[in-house]
């Protein structure tokens, strides 16, 4: 299976936080599973902590190349058929992030590993 982290359930998963689901943290646990990180989630990261918005990113920011190094996590670059298909989508979901991430997996065959109902309605399948 090949699981594409929401930038929430990756923050989640480094801090062993307990708002991460029994469902997500059994799937992640699983060493079968593969878990694919987004450059949406790097740029979203590191955005909100230039900005002040998620301090406790601050470790997660200075050691990003060697958390993100394998065999943790597969890195899932962005590509012009991921940028197309995220402006594309036909709902107003503003959070140009989300529409990336939910068009990756759409186009890649991804289960997306997130708390976020709001991606039902794009057809992704959601895992939490």
């Amino acid at each position: 299976m090949r699981l594409l982290l929401d930038t929430h359930t990756l923050l989640w998963t480094l801090t062993d936080s307990p708002r991460l689901s029994r469902g997500a943290r059994a799937a992640l646990a699983d060493p079968d599973v593969e878990q694919l990180v987004s450059a949406a989630s790097a740029m979203e990261i590191f955005t909100k902590h230039r900005l002040g918005k998620l301090p406790e990113a601050a470790e997660l920011v200075s050691r990003w190349s060697r958390i993100m190094a394998p065999p943790g996590y597969t890195p899932l670059a962005m590509t012009m058929a991921h940028a197309a298909r995220a402006g594309a989508l036909p709902h107003p979901h503003g959070d140009p992030f989300d529409r990336i991430l939910i068009a990756q997996a759409l186009s890649e065959g991804l289960t997306l590993v997130s708390n976020e109902k709001l991606f039902d309605a794009f057809g992704v399948e959601r895992l939490w």
